[in-house]
């Protein structure tokens, strides 16, 4: 049996995070019944639980809520877990898979307790974190030395993206980095939901949208995912059509900044409608958009994309490697450079039913033959068992 420990998501069952659905994904659809997998959850409660789910252990660690560092002592706590965990029950071939740069400093100390069981630590470097602008200088600076310090010392590592795995190997030359590409997965499935459904007929007449008449943007509201631009873009644009953007949006600094820049509030076809946590509605708001735009400009293979890819005809995404990487010949892209989205914009708007029925072919190929949750487990099973 090989055990395999995660260490870095929130946990399972999985509430919208990114590498929580992958853990999901992961252990949901497992076909090797020779893996066992170990799942660290976070929680705020100090009457930890240690519970199963779909075969895989999930044991919560206990963190208080201190703001960002919590995720450094979530980690830290976890691989003590971990490594309690190996030594209890004697285990001795197996994988530790940390998710995130986070813990850089503190890992050499680790890999050594690690390998005296027979295990081998794994890290997924995720994407820039150090690029983010939500992070002071100071932050900044932490997550670039922890980056160097995971690359340093890990075992092994798998890139969700290729142009992360070409910037590991070009920056961390030195350290001769053993790596692979494993993609992010989606679900191409259709949306259970029909238009006339209570639920969605009661969102689309909260926010007074209408079917095929959106363009939409869902993603973290942070300056790097370029929400300035593309809402400048869309007011510039002729479009005829409701801009719908589906974020966390609380009345923050960013939020009054972009007021500012924009005056964004005094153009009626631009509407910030908040989150939409349940899944099969916001498949269906993604399926009956014209077009979904996508402005990340930090990080990997972006789940987002991939969801728009397998639901939506349409994409028009920022042109910058890891997207391109993933959207191929099925977008269309955009630059920073002023009009450009805004003339995208007003061409999607005019196109025929043809071509927009093609591009949607083409992104859903492209998410079957490359980021379907099936092929993605499969790769992951395959290097499990193979253990670098």
């Amino acid at each position: 049996m090989k055990d395999v420990f995660i260490v870095g998501s929130k946990g399972i069952p999985a509430n919208y995070g990114g590498f929580e659905t992958f853990v999901d994904n992961l252990v949901t659809r497992q076909v090797n019944p020779k893996i066992k997998y170990h799942v660290s959850c976070m929680t705020f409660d100090k009457s930890v639980k240690n519970y199963d789910y779909n075969g895989a252990e999930c044991q919560e660690i206990y963190v208080p809520n201190i703001g960002g560092a919590k995720a450094i002592l979530y980690d830290l706590r976890s691989l003590d877990w971990a490594l309690d965990t190996i030594k209890e029950r004697n285990l001795t071939d197996g994988i530790v898979y940390i998710l995130a740069c986070r813990i850089g400093p503190f890992l050499h100390k680790y890999i050594k307790k690690f390998h005296n069981h027979g295990f081998k630590v794994w890290v997924n470097p995720d994407g820039h974190e150090w690029k983010r602008a939500k992070w002071s200088a100071p932050v900044r600076k932490y997550w670039k030395v922890s980056e160097k310090l995971m690359v340093k010392n890990a075992d092994f590592l798998i890139c969700d993206s290729k142009s992360i795995e070409e910037y590991i190997h070009e920056d961390y030359r030195k350290y001769n980095p053993q790596t692979t590409f494993i993609a992010y997965g989606a679900d191409i499935t259709p949306s259970t939901l029909k238009q006339d459904d209570k639920k969605v007929v009661d969102w689309f007449n909260k926010h007074d949208v209408k079917l095929n008449e959106y363009f939409l943007i869902v993603g973290r509201f942070v300056p790097e995912n370029n929400y300035e631009t593309m809402i400048k873009e869309f007011m510039k644009s002729k479009v005829n059509k409701d801009l719908v953007i589906i974020t966390n949006v609380e009345k923050n600094a960013f939020y009054n900044s972009l007021k500012e820049e924009t005056h964004f509030e005094n153009d009626r076809r631009i509407k910030f409608v908040g989150t939409v946590y349940d899944a099969e509605l916001l498949k269906f708001i993604r399926e009956n958009a014209l077009g979904y735009l996508h402005g990340h400009s930090v990080g990997g293979t972006n789940p987002s994309l991939l969801e728009a890819l397998g639901s939506t005809k349409i994409n028009l995404l920022y042109n910058v490697g890891f997207n391109k990487e993933v959207g191929e010949d099925s977008s269309l892209y955009w630059s920073l450079e002023d009009g450009s989205l805004a003339n995208k914009l007003n061409e999607v708007e005019e196109i025929s039913t043809e071509k927009e029925e093609n591009f949607g072919k083409l992104a859903k190929q492209q998410i079957i033959d490359n980021y379907s949750w099936e092929k993605i487990v499969n790769d992951y099973e395959e290097q499990f068992i193979k253990n670098n």
